[in-house]
Protein backbone atom coordinates (compact mmCIF):
# COMPACT_ATOMS: atom_id res chain seq x y z
CA UNK A 1 0.00 0.00 0.00
CA UNK A 2 2.87 2.38 0.70
CA UNK A 3 4.21 1.90 -2.78
CA UNK A 4 0.83 2.59 -4.33
CA UNK A 5 0.29 5.69 -2.17
CA UNK A 6 3.75 7.03 -3.03
CA UNK A 7 3.16 6.58 -6.76
CA UNK A 8 -0.19 8.36 -6.67
CA UNK A 9 1.25 11.23 -4.62
CA UNK A 10 4.12 11.83 -7.06
CA UNK A 11 1.70 11.80 -10.00
CA UNK A 12 -0.57 14.27 -8.24
CA UNK A 13 2.38 16.55 -7.43
CA UNK A 14 3.53 16.53 -11.07
CA UNK A 15 -0.01 17.32 -12.23
CA UNK A 16 -0.17 20.36 -9.95
CA UNK A 17 3.31 21.71 -10.65
CA UNK A 18 3.39 21.12 -14.44
CA UNK A 19 2.08 23.88 -16.75
CA UNK A 20 -1.15 23.32 -18.63
CA UNK A 21 -0.58 21.21 -21.74
CA UNK A 22 -2.98 20.44 -24.55
CA UNK A 23 -3.04 17.24 -26.57
CA UNK A 24 -1.48 19.14 -29.47
CA UNK A 25 1.53 20.00 -27.27
CA UNK A 26 2.00 16.47 -25.99
CA UNK A 27 4.70 14.51 -27.85
CA UNK A 28 3.70 11.04 -29.00
CA UNK A 29 6.09 8.28 -28.01
CA UNK A 30 6.04 4.54 -28.60
CA UNK A 31 7.07 2.14 -25.82
CA UNK A 32 8.12 -1.43 -26.58
CA UNK A 33 5.92 -4.01 -24.91
CA UNK A 34 8.83 -6.26 -24.03
CA UNK A 35 12.59 -6.33 -24.64
CA UNK A 36 13.77 -8.18 -27.70
CA UNK A 37 15.08 -11.60 -26.72
CA UNK A 38 15.65 -13.17 -30.12
CA UNK A 39 17.15 -12.31 -33.47
CA UNK A 40 15.91 -9.12 -35.15
CA UNK A 41 14.94 -9.16 -38.82
CA UNK A 42 14.75 -5.79 -40.58
CA UNK A 43 12.96 -6.25 -43.90
CA UNK A 44 11.26 -4.23 -46.61
CA UNK A 45 8.71 -4.97 -49.31
CA UNK A 46 6.28 -3.20 -51.60
CA UNK A 47 2.82 -3.60 -53.02
CA UNK A 48 1.69 -2.32 -56.37
CA UNK A 49 -1.64 -1.71 -58.06
CA UNK A 50 -2.07 -0.99 -61.75
CA UNK A 51 -5.31 0.32 -63.19
CA UNK A 52 -6.65 2.46 -65.98
CA UNK A 53 -6.60 6.24 -65.34
CA UNK A 54 -9.84 8.19 -65.13
CA UNK A 55 -8.50 11.74 -65.65
CA UNK A 56 -5.90 13.61 -67.65
CA UNK A 57 -4.09 16.91 -67.29
CA UNK A 58 -2.95 18.90 -70.34
CA UNK A 59 -0.87 22.05 -70.52
CA UNK A 60 -1.51 24.16 -73.62
CA UNK A 61 -1.01 27.72 -74.71
CA UNK A 62 -1.16 30.37 -77.38
CA UNK A 63 1.53 32.75 -78.63
CA UNK A 64 1.07 35.99 -80.52
CA UNK A 65 3.54 38.53 -81.95
CA UNK A 66 2.95 42.19 -82.80
CA UNK A 67 4.94 45.42 -83.25
CA UNK A 68 3.87 46.76 -79.84
CA UNK A 69 3.40 45.16 -76.46
CA UNK A 70 -0.25 46.22 -76.27
CA UNK A 71 -1.03 44.73 -79.67
CA UNK A 72 0.72 41.46 -78.78
CA UNK A 73 -1.25 41.14 -75.54
CA UNK A 74 -4.51 41.99 -77.27
CA UNK A 75 -3.96 39.39 -80.01
CA UNK A 76 -2.95 36.82 -77.43
CA UNK A 77 -6.06 37.48 -75.34
CA UNK A 78 -8.33 37.06 -78.34
CA UNK A 79 -6.78 33.70 -79.18
CA UNK A 80 -6.83 32.44 -75.60
CA UNK A 81 -10.46 33.49 -75.15
CA UNK A 82 -11.31 31.45 -78.23
CA UNK A 83 -9.41 28.44 -76.87
CA UNK A 84 -11.13 28.63 -73.47
CA UNK A 85 -14.53 28.99 -75.13
CA UNK A 86 -13.82 25.87 -77.20
CA UNK A 87 -12.86 23.97 -74.06
CA UNK A 88 -16.07 24.95 -72.31
CA UNK A 89 -18.13 23.93 -75.32
CA UNK A 90 -16.35 20.58 -75.12
CA UNK A 91 -17.54 20.03 -71.55
CA UNK A 92 -14.51 21.25 -69.58
CA UNK A 93 -15.71 22.99 -66.40
CA UNK A 94 -14.44 26.38 -65.20
CA UNK A 95 -12.77 24.78 -62.17
CA UNK A 96 -10.70 22.57 -64.49
CA UNK A 97 -9.15 25.47 -66.43
CA UNK A 98 -6.30 27.27 -64.68
CA UNK A 99 -3.83 29.84 -65.99
CA UNK A 100 -0.33 28.45 -65.39
CA UNK A 101 1.85 30.89 -67.32
CA UNK A 102 1.72 34.41 -68.79
CA UNK A 103 4.63 36.27 -70.38
CA UNK A 104 5.47 39.22 -72.61
CA UNK A 105 8.93 39.43 -74.17
CA UNK A 106 10.58 41.87 -76.56
CA UNK A 107 11.95 40.43 -79.80
CA UNK A 108 15.27 41.61 -81.18
CA UNK A 109 17.11 41.28 -84.47
CA UNK A 110 20.83 40.65 -84.01
CA UNK A 111 23.35 41.57 -86.70
CA UNK A 112 27.12 41.42 -86.62
CA UNK A 113 28.74 44.61 -85.29
CA UNK A 114 25.31 46.16 -84.84
CA UNK A 115 23.35 46.86 -81.67
CA UNK A 116 20.24 44.70 -81.18
CA UNK A 117 17.22 46.09 -83.01
CA UNK A 118 13.77 45.81 -81.42
CA UNK A 119 11.40 44.19 -83.91
CA UNK A 120 8.30 43.67 -81.77
CA UNK A 121 6.87 41.76 -78.85
CA UNK A 122 5.79 38.19 -78.18
CA UNK A 123 2.98 37.44 -75.73
CA UNK A 124 2.37 33.92 -74.42
CA UNK A 125 -0.44 32.56 -72.29
CA UNK A 126 -0.55 29.03 -70.92
CA UNK A 127 -3.36 27.15 -69.19
CA UNK A 128 -3.54 23.76 -67.53
CA UNK A 129 -6.77 21.85 -68.00
CA UNK A 130 -8.10 18.75 -66.27
CA UNK A 131 -10.20 16.35 -68.33
CA UNK A 132 -12.33 14.18 -66.02
CA UNK A 133 -14.08 12.29 -68.81
CA UNK A 134 -11.39 10.63 -70.94
CA UNK A 135 -13.87 10.01 -73.75
CA UNK A 136 -13.69 13.78 -74.34
CA UNK A 137 -9.89 13.93 -74.41
CA UNK A 138 -9.30 13.58 -78.14
CA UNK A 139 -12.05 16.03 -79.02
CA UNK A 140 -10.71 18.51 -76.45
CA UNK A 141 -7.28 18.45 -78.12
CA UNK A 142 -8.87 18.90 -81.53
CA UNK A 143 -11.02 21.77 -80.25
CA UNK A 144 -8.13 23.80 -78.88
CA UNK A 145 -6.12 23.31 -82.07
CA UNK A 146 -9.04 24.52 -84.17
CA UNK A 147 -9.55 27.49 -81.84
CA UNK A 148 -5.99 28.73 -82.24
CA UNK A 149 -3.80 27.00 -79.64
CA UNK A 150 -0.19 27.05 -80.82
CA UNK A 151 1.51 24.66 -78.42
CA UNK A 152 0.90 21.82 -75.99
CA UNK A 153 3.45 21.40 -73.21
CA UNK A 154 2.53 17.90 -72.09
CA UNK A 155 -0.11 15.48 -70.91
CA UNK A 156 -0.32 13.26 -67.82
CA UNK A 157 -2.87 10.68 -66.71
CA UNK A 158 -3.98 10.07 -63.15
CA UNK A 159 -6.70 9.03 -60.72
CA UNK A 160 -9.39 11.26 -59.30
CA UNK A 161 -9.62 9.18 -56.11
CA UNK A 162 -6.55 6.98 -55.51
CA UNK A 163 -7.53 5.86 -51.95
CA UNK A 164 -8.87 2.42 -52.95
CA UNK A 165 -5.84 1.71 -55.13
CA UNK A 166 -3.50 2.73 -52.29
CA UNK A 167 -5.28 0.41 -49.85
CA UNK A 168 -5.00 -2.49 -52.30
CA UNK A 169 -1.28 -1.78 -52.66
CA UNK A 170 -0.94 -1.68 -48.85
CA UNK A 171 -2.52 -5.12 -48.50
CA UNK A 172 -0.19 -6.50 -51.16
CA UNK A 173 2.81 -4.90 -49.41
CA UNK A 174 1.89 -6.37 -46.02
CA UNK A 175 1.41 -9.82 -47.55
CA UNK A 176 4.79 -9.58 -49.27
CA UNK A 177 6.51 -8.39 -46.09
CA UNK A 178 5.01 -11.16 -43.97
CA UNK A 179 5.91 -13.76 -46.57
CA UNK A 180 9.50 -12.53 -46.65
CA UNK A 181 9.71 -12.61 -42.85
CA UNK A 182 8.42 -16.20 -42.71
CA UNK A 183 10.86 -17.20 -45.45
CA UNK A 184 13.86 -15.79 -43.59
CA UNK A 185 12.77 -17.27 -40.26
CA UNK A 186 12.29 -20.72 -41.76
CA UNK A 187 15.62 -20.59 -43.58
CA UNK A 188 17.36 -19.63 -40.32
CA UNK A 189 15.71 -22.40 -38.33
CA UNK A 190 13.39 -20.20 -36.30
CA UNK A 191 9.96 -18.67 -36.22
CA UNK A 192 8.53 -15.16 -36.14
CA UNK A 193 7.65 -14.28 -32.55
CA UNK A 194 6.20 -10.84 -33.14
CA UNK A 195 6.21 -7.76 -35.33
CA UNK A 196 7.94 -4.88 -33.57
CA UNK A 197 7.32 -1.98 -35.97
CA UNK A 198 6.12 -1.07 -39.46
CA UNK A 199 6.83 2.07 -41.47
CA UNK A 200 5.30 3.13 -44.76
CA UNK A 201 6.60 5.09 -47.70
CA UNK A 202 5.59 5.81 -51.25
CA UNK A 203 1.97 6.27 -52.24
CA UNK A 204 0.17 7.65 -55.24
CA UNK A 205 1.91 10.38 -57.20
CA UNK A 206 0.66 11.56 -60.60
CA UNK A 207 3.17 10.71 -63.32
CA UNK A 208 5.08 13.61 -64.88
CA UNK A 209 3.64 15.13 -68.07
CA UNK A 210 4.64 13.42 -71.29
CA UNK A 211 5.20 15.27 -74.56
CA UNK A 212 2.42 15.00 -77.10
CA UNK A 213 2.45 14.91 -80.85
CA UNK A 214 3.20 18.02 -82.89
CA UNK A 215 0.23 20.12 -83.83
CA UNK A 216 0.92 19.55 -87.50
CA UNK A 217 0.14 15.87 -86.98
CA UNK A 218 -2.90 16.68 -84.86
CA UNK A 219 -4.32 18.95 -87.54
CA UNK A 220 -3.73 16.35 -90.25
CA UNK A 221 -5.59 13.62 -88.38
CA UNK A 222 -9.36 13.24 -88.39
CA UNK A 223 -9.33 12.89 -84.61
CA UNK A 224 -6.33 13.02 -82.29
CA UNK A 225 -5.70 9.56 -80.77
CA UNK A 226 -4.73 9.70 -77.10
CA UNK A 227 -4.20 6.50 -75.08
CA UNK A 228 -4.16 6.50 -71.27
CA UNK A 229 -2.50 3.14 -70.66
CA UNK A 230 -2.17 2.24 -66.97
CA UNK A 231 -1.40 4.16 -63.80
CA UNK A 232 0.81 2.56 -61.18
CA UNK A 233 0.21 3.00 -57.43
CA UNK A 234 3.00 1.70 -55.21
CA UNK A 235 3.32 1.48 -51.42
CA UNK A 236 6.68 0.69 -49.80
CA UNK A 237 6.82 -0.65 -46.24
CA UNK A 238 9.57 -1.69 -43.85
CA UNK A 239 9.14 -3.94 -40.84
CA UNK A 240 11.17 -5.13 -37.87
CA UNK A 241 10.44 -8.64 -36.61
CA UNK A 242 11.64 -10.60 -33.63
CA UNK A 243 12.62 -14.14 -34.52
CA UNK A 244 13.09 -16.91 -31.96
CA UNK A 245 14.57 -20.38 -32.36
Amino acid sequence: MKTLFRTVSIAALLAVSAPAMTFADTPVTAVAEAPVRGTVLSLSAYGETRLAPDMATITLGVTAEAPTAAEAMRANSLRMNAVIAALKRGGIADRDIQTSGLSLNPQYLYAENQPPKLTGYQASNQVTITVRDLTRLGSAVDAVVGAGATNIGGISFGLQNPAAAEDAARLAAVKALQGKADLYAGALGGRIARLISVTEGGGYAPPPPQPVMAFARAQAADSTPVEGGEVKVRIDISGIYEMQR
